[in-house]
Protein backbone atom coordinates (compact mmCIF):
# COMPACT_ATOMS: atom_id res chain seq x y z
CA UNK A 1 0.00 0.00 0.00
CA UNK A 2 0.73 3.47 -1.17
CA UNK A 3 -0.64 6.74 0.87
CA UNK A 4 0.66 9.90 -1.10
CA UNK A 5 -0.54 13.36 0.04
CA UNK A 6 -1.05 15.66 -2.28
CA UNK A 7 -2.21 18.70 -0.06
CA UNK A 8 -5.12 18.56 2.83
CA UNK A 9 -7.13 15.89 2.96
CA UNK A 10 -6.58 15.18 -0.51
CA UNK A 11 -4.73 11.43 -0.95
CA UNK A 12 -3.94 9.14 -3.77
CA UNK A 13 -4.40 5.35 -1.80
CA UNK A 14 -2.60 2.95 -4.21
CA UNK A 15 -3.81 -0.31 -2.94
CA UNK A 16 -3.14 -3.79 -4.28
CA UNK A 17 -4.67 -3.35 -8.22
CA UNK A 18 -6.63 -0.32 -6.90
CA UNK A 19 -6.14 3.72 -7.49
CA UNK A 20 -8.28 5.77 -5.35
CA UNK A 21 -8.75 9.62 -4.99
CA UNK A 22 -9.24 10.66 -1.49
CA UNK A 23 -11.30 14.21 -1.01
CA UNK A 24 -10.07 16.01 -3.70
CA UNK A 25 -9.45 19.76 -3.44
CA UNK A 26 -7.93 20.25 -6.83
CA UNK A 27 -8.13 24.67 -7.02
CA UNK A 28 -5.09 26.47 -7.59
CA UNK A 29 -3.74 28.61 -5.07
CA UNK A 30 -5.99 31.16 -3.56
CA UNK A 31 -8.72 29.87 -6.03
CA UNK A 32 -11.44 30.31 -3.05
CA UNK A 33 -12.93 32.83 -0.77
CA UNK A 34 -11.35 31.86 2.72
CA UNK A 35 -13.41 30.48 5.30
CA UNK A 36 -15.63 33.04 7.28
CA UNK A 37 -14.71 33.60 10.65
CA UNK A 38 -11.71 32.06 11.08
CA UNK A 39 -9.78 35.48 12.23
CA UNK A 40 -8.12 35.83 9.25
CA UNK A 41 -9.19 36.65 5.18
CA UNK A 42 -6.27 34.34 3.46
CA UNK A 43 -7.79 33.15 0.87
CA UNK A 44 -7.34 29.08 0.15
CA UNK A 45 -6.22 26.81 -0.61
CA UNK A 46 -3.20 28.90 0.91
CA UNK A 47 -0.44 26.62 -0.70
CA UNK A 48 -0.48 24.98 -4.73
CA UNK A 49 -0.88 21.39 -5.20
CA UNK A 50 2.69 20.02 -5.42
CA UNK A 51 2.26 19.07 -8.88
CA UNK A 52 2.33 20.94 -12.62
CA UNK A 53 -1.46 20.79 -14.17
CA UNK A 54 0.24 18.10 -16.60
CA UNK A 55 0.78 15.75 -13.92
CA UNK A 56 -2.27 16.58 -11.98
CA UNK A 57 -3.57 14.90 -15.77
CA UNK A 58 -1.48 12.09 -15.72
CA UNK A 59 -2.51 11.09 -11.99
CA UNK A 60 -6.16 11.65 -12.96
CA UNK A 61 -6.11 9.51 -15.55
CA UNK A 62 -5.23 6.77 -13.33
CA UNK A 63 -7.67 6.90 -10.65
CA UNK A 64 -10.05 3.73 -10.25
CA UNK A 65 -12.27 5.73 -7.73
CA UNK A 66 -12.87 8.54 -5.87
CA UNK A 67 -13.86 8.22 -2.49
CA UNK A 68 -15.34 11.10 -0.54
CA UNK A 69 -15.78 11.60 3.24
CA UNK A 70 -18.03 14.53 2.68
CA UNK A 71 -18.91 17.39 -0.12
CA UNK A 72 -17.47 20.69 2.23
CA UNK A 73 -15.59 22.53 -0.54
CA UNK A 74 -12.28 21.84 1.32
CA UNK A 75 -12.78 18.11 0.57
CA UNK A 76 -14.54 18.32 -2.92
CA UNK A 77 -14.25 21.72 -4.86
CA UNK A 78 -15.21 22.69 -8.28
CA UNK A 79 -12.00 22.38 -10.04
CA UNK A 80 -12.89 18.77 -8.55
CA UNK A 81 -15.88 18.00 -10.15
CA UNK A 82 -14.96 19.43 -13.57
CA UNK A 83 -11.62 17.56 -14.21
CA UNK A 84 -13.19 14.25 -13.01
CA UNK A 85 -13.77 12.07 -15.77
CA UNK A 86 -17.99 11.43 -14.67
CA UNK A 87 -17.71 8.00 -15.47
CA UNK A 88 -15.07 7.34 -12.21
CA UNK A 89 -17.17 5.60 -9.49
CA UNK A 90 -17.47 7.76 -6.34
CA UNK A 91 -17.95 6.50 -3.13
CA UNK A 92 -19.54 8.83 -0.87
CA UNK A 93 -21.61 8.91 2.70
CA UNK A 94 -25.22 8.24 1.35
CA UNK A 95 -26.10 12.06 2.41
CA UNK A 96 -24.09 13.07 -0.54
CA UNK A 97 -25.45 10.69 -2.98
CA UNK A 98 -27.33 13.43 -4.66
CA UNK A 99 -24.74 15.94 -5.04
CA UNK A 100 -22.62 13.82 -7.60
CA UNK A 101 -25.54 12.71 -9.18
CA UNK A 102 -26.42 16.01 -9.26
CA UNK A 103 -23.16 16.82 -10.55
CA UNK A 104 -23.55 14.73 -13.54
CA UNK A 105 -21.45 11.76 -12.03
CA UNK A 106 -23.09 8.36 -13.61
CA UNK A 107 -21.75 5.44 -11.30
CA UNK A 108 -22.26 6.67 -7.54
CA UNK A 109 -21.98 4.47 -5.15
CA UNK A 110 -23.12 5.18 -1.36
CA UNK A 111 -21.87 3.01 1.25
CA UNK A 112 -24.83 3.12 3.84
CA UNK A 113 -22.35 0.38 6.23
CA UNK A 114 -20.00 -1.98 4.12
CA UNK A 115 -19.57 -2.47 0.30
CA UNK A 116 -17.82 -4.54 -1.55
CA UNK A 117 -16.15 -3.01 -4.21
CA UNK A 118 -13.65 -4.96 -6.82
CA UNK A 119 -12.52 -6.99 -4.16
CA UNK A 120 -12.18 -4.47 -1.37
CA UNK A 121 -14.04 -4.21 1.27
CA UNK A 122 -15.19 -0.36 2.39
CA UNK A 123 -17.12 0.36 5.74
CA UNK A 124 -18.21 3.57 6.54
CA UNK A 125 -17.83 4.61 10.42
CA UNK A 126 -19.23 7.67 11.92
CA UNK A 127 -17.73 10.72 13.18
CA UNK A 128 -18.48 13.88 14.93
CA UNK A 129 -17.67 17.16 12.87
CA UNK A 130 -17.37 19.90 16.23
CA UNK A 131 -19.55 19.35 19.11
CA UNK A 132 -22.97 20.79 20.39
CA UNK A 133 -24.61 23.46 17.88
CA UNK A 134 -21.59 23.91 15.83
CA UNK A 135 -21.47 19.49 15.04
CA UNK A 136 -25.46 20.33 14.25
CA UNK A 137 -24.30 23.04 11.60
CA UNK A 138 -21.29 21.40 10.00
CA UNK A 139 -23.64 18.41 8.74
CA UNK A 140 -23.03 14.65 8.64
CA UNK A 141 -19.30 13.25 7.78
CA UNK A 142 -18.27 9.98 7.68
CA UNK A 143 -14.75 8.11 7.83
CA UNK A 144 -14.31 4.92 6.28
CA UNK A 145 -12.25 1.70 6.66
CA UNK A 146 -10.32 -0.26 3.82
CA UNK A 147 -9.63 -3.63 3.62
CA UNK A 148 -8.07 -5.72 0.49
CA UNK A 149 -6.58 -9.44 1.12
CA UNK A 150 -3.29 -8.89 1.46
CA UNK A 151 -3.00 -5.20 2.44
CA UNK A 152 -2.87 -3.29 5.40
CA UNK A 153 -6.24 -2.16 6.66
CA UNK A 154 -6.66 2.07 6.50
CA UNK A 155 -8.98 3.93 8.08
CA UNK A 156 -9.25 7.15 7.10
CA UNK A 157 -10.99 9.30 10.31
CA UNK A 158 -12.40 12.32 7.93
CA UNK A 159 -13.00 15.52 9.13
CA UNK A 160 -14.08 14.40 12.96
CA UNK A 161 -13.01 15.34 16.83
CA UNK A 162 -12.15 12.54 19.42
CA UNK A 163 -15.38 11.24 20.49
CA UNK A 164 -17.30 7.39 20.65
CA UNK A 165 -17.42 6.98 17.13
CA UNK A 166 -13.75 6.91 16.63
CA UNK A 167 -13.24 4.74 19.70
CA UNK A 168 -15.75 2.50 18.45
CA UNK A 169 -14.23 1.94 14.78
CA UNK A 170 -10.51 1.42 16.40
CA UNK A 171 -11.75 -0.84 18.92
CA UNK A 172 -13.86 -2.91 16.31
CA UNK A 173 -11.74 -2.70 12.93
CA UNK A 174 -8.12 -2.25 14.94
CA UNK A 175 -6.48 -0.85 11.45
CA UNK A 176 -3.08 -1.12 10.36
CA UNK A 177 -3.07 2.58 9.48
CA UNK A 178 -5.02 5.73 10.61
CA UNK A 179 -5.32 8.65 8.37
CA UNK A 180 -6.56 11.67 10.88
CA UNK A 181 -7.37 15.31 9.87
CA UNK A 182 -5.59 17.58 12.74
CA UNK A 183 -5.37 21.21 11.72
CA UNK A 184 -7.77 22.20 15.16
CA UNK A 185 -10.40 24.04 12.16
CA UNK A 186 -11.71 26.55 14.24
CA UNK A 187 -13.91 29.39 14.15
CA UNK A 188 -13.28 32.95 16.38
CA UNK A 189 -17.04 32.53 18.01
CA UNK A 190 -16.12 29.64 19.86
CA UNK A 191 -17.39 26.05 20.51
CA UNK A 192 -14.85 24.28 20.17
CA UNK A 193 -12.23 22.23 17.14
CA UNK A 194 -14.15 20.57 14.21
CA UNK A 195 -11.04 18.42 13.35
CA UNK A 196 -8.45 16.79 15.77
CA UNK A 197 -6.27 18.83 17.80
CA UNK A 198 -2.98 17.52 19.41
CA UNK A 199 -5.00 16.12 22.25
CA UNK A 200 -7.53 14.19 20.05
CA UNK A 201 -3.83 12.79 17.62
CA UNK A 202 -2.74 11.83 21.32
CA UNK A 203 -5.72 10.15 22.12
CA UNK A 204 -6.32 8.14 19.20
CA UNK A 205 -2.42 7.27 18.78
CA UNK A 206 -2.91 5.80 22.66
CA UNK A 207 -6.15 4.19 21.67
CA UNK A 208 -4.71 1.72 19.15
CA UNK A 209 -0.68 1.96 20.28
CA UNK A 210 -0.24 -0.93 17.32
CA UNK A 211 -1.54 0.77 14.20
CA UNK A 212 0.44 3.87 12.51
CA UNK A 213 -1.12 7.34 12.48
CA UNK A 214 -0.49 9.56 9.50
CA UNK A 215 -1.81 12.94 10.34
CA UNK A 216 -2.79 15.39 7.48
CA UNK A 217 -5.00 18.63 6.57
CA UNK A 218 -3.02 21.17 7.85
CA UNK A 219 -1.32 24.73 6.26
CA UNK A 220 -3.83 24.59 3.60
CA UNK A 221 -7.03 26.14 4.87
CA UNK A 222 -7.14 29.69 7.00
CA UNK A 223 -8.76 28.38 10.00
CA UNK A 224 -6.48 25.43 10.72
CA UNK A 225 -4.65 26.42 13.18
CA UNK A 226 -2.81 23.85 14.48
CA UNK A 227 0.39 23.49 12.12
CA UNK A 228 2.46 20.46 11.52
CA UNK A 229 5.27 22.33 13.97
CA UNK A 230 3.52 22.73 16.79
CA UNK A 231 1.58 19.16 16.69
CA UNK A 232 5.47 17.34 16.14
CA UNK A 233 6.88 19.00 19.12
CA UNK A 234 3.72 17.54 20.94
CA UNK A 235 4.05 13.76 19.12
CA UNK A 236 7.94 14.36 20.39
CA UNK A 237 7.01 15.27 23.99
CA UNK A 238 4.67 12.39 24.27
CA UNK A 239 7.37 10.16 22.68
CA UNK A 240 4.86 8.96 19.94
CA UNK A 241 7.08 10.34 17.20
CA UNK A 242 7.33 6.57 15.63
CA UNK A 243 3.75 5.87 15.77
CA UNK A 244 2.56 9.25 14.08
CA UNK A 245 3.73 10.86 10.90
CA UNK A 246 3.02 14.02 9.77
CA UNK A 247 4.02 14.01 6.40
CA UNK A 248 4.92 17.10 3.83
CA UNK A 249 2.63 17.94 1.06
CA UNK A 250 3.51 15.74 -1.70
CA UNK A 251 4.95 12.91 0.29
CA UNK A 252 4.32 9.46 -0.47
CA UNK A 253 4.73 7.03 2.03
CA UNK A 254 4.52 2.90 1.13
CA UNK A 255 3.70 0.23 3.67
Amino acid sequence: MKIHLLRHATLVITSGNHTILVDPMLSPAQAMEPIANAGNQLRIPMVELPLSSMELQTLLGKIDAVLVTHTHRDHWDSSAQSLLPKHLPILCQPEDQGVFEQAGFSTVLPIEQQRNWQGLQIFRTGGQHGSGELRKKMGPVSGFVLAAAGEPSLYIAGDTIWCPEVEQALKHFSPNIVVLNAGAASYITGGGPITMNEDDVCQVSRALPQAQVIAVHMEVVNHCLLTRANLRARIEAEGLEKQVLIPHDGEAIGF
